[in-house]
């Protein structure tokens, strides 16, 4: 067993990782924060495309007890991101465990403690030995900061994808369309990333089709801003009225180019399912103006470069980027825990109470509301320790 003196252990250095680690300094609690990886926010730092900014005004993405520098831009790129997360770090002194996959934690009845085993990736991978090392920690506090992106999620059930001839990536591994020049690109999912690497596709040169099953919201980052001032002070029903409203207006008739329109609004479906609007970032007048082919049937089958769909209409490609999301695994380490987390590793108690739990058991990041939220779970956790010790 690793001795150490933390009061809390956090699992996962994602910026919800770093806020909770924050937070946790100022109220001078000390803690563990394990990660999988090498390096902090790795989902920025390493899976995520170079055309990526923050979809919200920085007021409502910068962490707590450190604001983004006045001179950065109202959407944050990437990189000025990932810059501000590493002035972050070096400000609150924050120092993960790197390469510790967490394969268990449970909470000791006997010592009142969490007891938490993490394989130490560095060390068995240079191992000549074969030796598995398991590192055991424990702490009174338990922070689940896995955050709502996990494990890359790619439908591998699809007949014959295994045949497919050409390039096969999830959105993790897309990096710039400037790779795929006069290619023939399948986009396989409609949310933010897709449509915004279908954008990125476009405007290299690429020959780019998006596949849209589902009714998709259309908002634009003004609709998006007004929306979360309005959310404030205003039920959510009222806010998707008027968002709904904005976006007809705006988008105008949808349906003429493949897309439609959910029955229920867009914050509520964001609540309910974890489904987000369209943020438009240039992906709108790609689709009307054609660049974007829009596919409304699903893929039934692939033989070579060949993709079939449900409606019996069939395309050749030459890559295919997934755009599918991901899976959480919290549910396969963190055991004994019936009240805070759910199979999916969603919160069970609703907002605002999401992210406590039992036995000194937190949950940081996962209400859906992006980073504002994270930074506000960070905060209410850090003080409700506090408040125990």
């Amino acid at each position: 067993m690793q001795e150490q003196g933390a009061v809390v252990i956090i699992v996962g250095a994602g910026p919800s990782g770093l806020a909770t680690a924050a937070c946790l300094t100022t109220l001078s609690i000390p803690y563990l924060l394990l990660e999988r990886e090498d390096c902090f926010a790795s989902l920025w730092q390493k899976y995520s495309y170079d055309r990526l900014h923050l979809h919200l005004k920085k007021q409502f993405c910068q962490l707590p007890h450190m604001s983004f520098p006045a001179s950065f831009p109202t959407y944050v790129p990437k990189t000025m991101f990932v810059q501000y997360l590493d002035d972050y770090v070096s400000r609150f002194k924050i120092n993960p465990l790197y390469q510790r996959n967490v394969v268990s934690a449970e909470y000791d009845d006997i010592s009142k403690r969490w007891r938490v085993k993490a394989r130490n990736i560095k060390i068995n991978a240079s191992s000549c030995s074969g030796d598995d090392r398991v590192e055991e920690y424990t702490a009174r506090f338990l922070v689940v900061a896995t955050g709502e992106a996990t494990d890359p999620y790619t439908p591998d059930q699809i007949e014959g994808l295994d045949t497919f001839t050409g390039e096969v990536l999830h959105s993790t591994q897309f990096k710039s369309g400037k790779d795929f020049q006069n290619k023939n690109v399948l986009v396989v999912g409609s949310g933010n990333s897709g449509m915004e690497i279908a954008v990125d596709l476009v405007n290299h040169g690429a020959k780019t089709s998006i596949v849209v099953r589902s009714p998709v919201h259309f908002l634009s980052r003004e609709m998006v801003f007004l929306a979360l001032v309005l959310l404030k002070h205003f039920e959510v029903g009222l806010v998707d009225s008027m968002m709904v409203m904005l976006s007809k207006l705006v988008y105008r008739d949808l349906s003429k180019y493949g897309i439609r329109r959910p029955e229920e609004g867009p914050f509520y479906m964001k609540n309910k399912y974890g489904k987000y609007p369209a943020i438009d970032v240039g992906a709108y007048k790609k689709i009307k103006s054609g660049e974007i082919q829009v596919l409304t049937a699903e893929i039934t089958s692939i033989s070579g470069n060949n993709i079939q769909f449900k409606n019996g209409s069939s395309h050749p490609f030459d890559t295919i980027v997934f755009c599918t999301g991901f899976k959480r695994s919290t549910n396969s380490w963190l055991k004994g825990d019936d009240y805070l987390l759910s199979e999916e590793g969603i919160p069970k108690p609703r907002y605002p109470n999401h992210w406590k739990g039992k036995n000194g058991l937190y949950c940081v990041g996962l209400s859906r509301t992006g980073l504002y939220g994270a930074s506000a779970d960070a905060q209410n956790i850090a003080d409700d320790i506090k408040s125990l010790l």
